[in-house]
Order: C-alpha cells, then sequence, then structure tokens
C-alpha cells in the first residue's frame, strides 16, 4: 500500500493502491501515519507524498467511510503529517478528493499537476469533515474558496487551486522532489521551528466547548449521529441518489 524512496535526505512516500485510485482505508492511514514517522526517524529532512497511477488519492475507500474506526486512523494520520518536524510537500499528481484534499492540506505545501483535482464532497454523502479541516481549507484556499468547495460541493482544477493559493507549484513528481531537497539542505532546526511556531499562532487547538467555538465538535459529532448520515449510507447501498431532510 506504501512505497518509500530516499533520494538524499528526502523521503518520497507513495500511496500505492491503484486499483483503488489510492483510495484510504483504515490500514493505507496507519501505513502512512507509520511511513511519516518512519522517515523523520531515519533522519529525512523532507517528505514528500504523491500517488501511484493517475489518482493523488480518490478520498476514503466507501467500504470503510461510516465506520469510527476509519475516522479515527484519518486523523491520526493527518495529523502525524502535520505535526511532521520536518517540510512535508504534497506532489498532487491526479484526483485529491475529499480525505484525498485532506491529505493534501495536512502538507505544509502542495505541488499539482495539470490533472490535479480538488474536493470535499461531503454535504454529498451526508457526511462531515473535522473543525480542523475547515479552518485550515480557509487559510490556505480562502474563505470563499472554501465556502464554494464545502457548501456547494465544487471543485478546483490545477490553474484554480493556484489561483487561490491552494497551491504554492505546479508541476510533477519532480519538481516537488527538487524543491524537497532545497528544504532539505536548510538548518533543521530552524525549518522545525518556524513550522512550529506557523502551526500554533496560526491554528491553535479548537477548544470544542469554549465560547469561541460553541461546541464545534459537538455539531460535527451531530451529522455523524444524523439520520441523513445513515441515509447516505443507505444510499450508495441502493445506488440512488440520498434524499435528505436535515435530521
Amino acid at each position: 500500500m506504501i512505497d518509500t524512496l530516499v533520494h538524499d535526505r528526502v523521503a518520497v512516500i507513495t500511496l500505492n493502491r491503484p486499483d483503488k485510485r489510492n483510495a484510504l482505508n483504515v490500514a493505507l492511514c496507519h501505513a502512512i501515519r507509520d511511513a511519516v514517522g518512519d522517515a523523520v526517524a531515519g533522519g529525512a529532512r523532507a517528505i514528500v507524498l504523491t500517488g501511484a497511477g493517475t489518482s493523488f488519492c480518490s478520498g476514503a475507500d466507501l467500504g470503510e467511510v461510516y465506520t469510527a474506526d476509519f475516522r479515527d486512523a484519518l486523523y491520526a494520520m493527518l495529523h502525524a503529517v502535520t505535526d511532521a518536524p520536518v517540510p512535508v510537500i504534497a506532489a498532487v499528481n491526479g484526483p485529491a478528493i475529499g480525505a484525498g484534499t485532506q491529505l493534501a492540506i495536512a502538507a505544509d505545501l502542495r505541488v499539482a499537476a495539470p490533472g490535479a483535482v480538488f474536493g470535499v464532497p461531503t454535504a454529498k454523502i451526508g457526511l462531515a469533515v473535522d473543525p480542523w479541516t475547515i479552518r485550515r481549507l480557509a487559510l490556505l484556499a480562502g474563505n470563499g474558496t472554501a465556502r464554494a468547495i464545502l457548501l456547494a460541493c465544487d471543485q478546483l482544477d490545477a490553474d484554480a487551486a493556484r489561483s487561490c493559493g491552494l497551491v504554492e507549484r505546479t508541476g510533477a513528481l519532480e519538481q516537488a522532489i527538487e524543491w524537497a531537497e532545497g528544504m532539505a539542505s536548510l538548518a533543521p532546526l530552524t525549518v522545525a521551528y518556524s513550522k512550529q511556531v506557523l502551526n500554533e499562532v496560526f491554528e491553535p487547538e479548537l477548544d470544542a466547548t469554549g465560547p469561541d467555538t460553541k461546541g464545534l465538535d459537538a455539531a460535527f459529532e451531530a451529522c455523524w449521529a444524523s439520520e441523513d448520515f445513515v441515509e447516505g449510507r443507505r444510499a450508495r447501498t441502493e445506488k440512488r441518489p440520498p434524499v435528505f431532510e436535515g435530521r
């Protein structure tokens, strides 16, 4: 499910489940998390994430996405990427949909190939992403673009993602590795410190019970416990469009 190659001090981690367009299941989430940890422990000074075949990551494996185990594995993996003390670049070689967009934005930087597509179509299937994902998407892409992606289920191609700031550069895996190699030659303590400050200043821990967040975590959980959630899962099984009632 995972291939890891080391180019000097850059670890290239490739999601290798092309028959499923690199869709994330519990095992793959654990494998990515472990691969990031192993790369850091092995002395990598930068990490590149990419996908085998024509997709970066097509999203969550629909056979597991409705389970609590998948949610736990997904968010543990995303935070392992974000908290890694080295720069992480997502080389988005194709569609990055749903959990694929989450993985891409968990990285520090993104390089998108011409075929890259970003989207978070959770509202189409009765799911929800956590407040951290929504905030990070808005910080990277801008509030208006995040609203279009989340409220209207709009998708962004590589050019649109570059224009709004979701993607820093366009190019293929080779360009992402070249960029990572430049970062790997920099002072690692300084880079780690800068990443830590950026994370803590702009993305402090969300307090779901605080007056500013007004129970965002409870609202997130309510989506997953709703009748619409059940309807989304049932509609998929019955191969029909879901009919949501807002309860």
